[in-house]
């Protein structure tokens, strides 16, 4: 081999270092994302629950009695209770602004045209008040 195919395959190996690099570093970036948005609270808490189960059989003395067990089921279930709790109450929340904001728009629309409403029609003959903020009540219960 002489001396220019010798420089060639190293300018190709370099090139080809320098690619097998960027690639790499691509690869690494995607997998670091796909890591962080793949545990989720859930999965952190199971991944919790299981590797406690795992040093648990792994522990000697047996310290983690049925007695325990019970008392994890009991935390994990009250845990499990509230979250579904939180959720329901963020749902109705979110329902209760919904309505009001449907007959707020209701009501807009009922102003805004000029065709009065119909003697059935509540909503549009007395508009709903808002009830008064946390601050606003606190500050009305304190004051009376």
């Amino acid at each position: 081999m002489n001396f220019d195919d010798l420089q060639h395959r190293v300018r190709r190996a370099e090139a080809l270092a320098q690619i097998r690099s960027e690639q790499t570093l691509q690869h690494w970036s995607t997998l670091e994302r796909v890591w962080r948005s793949a545990w989720t609270p859930g999965r952190i808490l199971v991944a919790g629950l299981a590797g406690g189960f795992v040093a648990g059989k792994l522990e000697p003395n047996g310290a983690f009695s049925g007695a325990r067990w019970l008392q994890m089921i009991g935390s994990v279930s009250g845990l499990v209770a509230s979250a579904q709790a939180s959720v329901a109450s963020l749902a109705a929340a979110a329902a209760g602004m919904a309505a009001q904001q449907a007959g707020e728009a209701a009501d807009e629309a009922g102003q805004a045209s000029d065709i009065p409403p119909s003697p059935g029609t509540a909503s549009a003959a007395a508009p709903h008040p808002m009830p008064p903020r946390a601050a606003e009540a606190a500050t009305e219960v304190s004051e009376d």
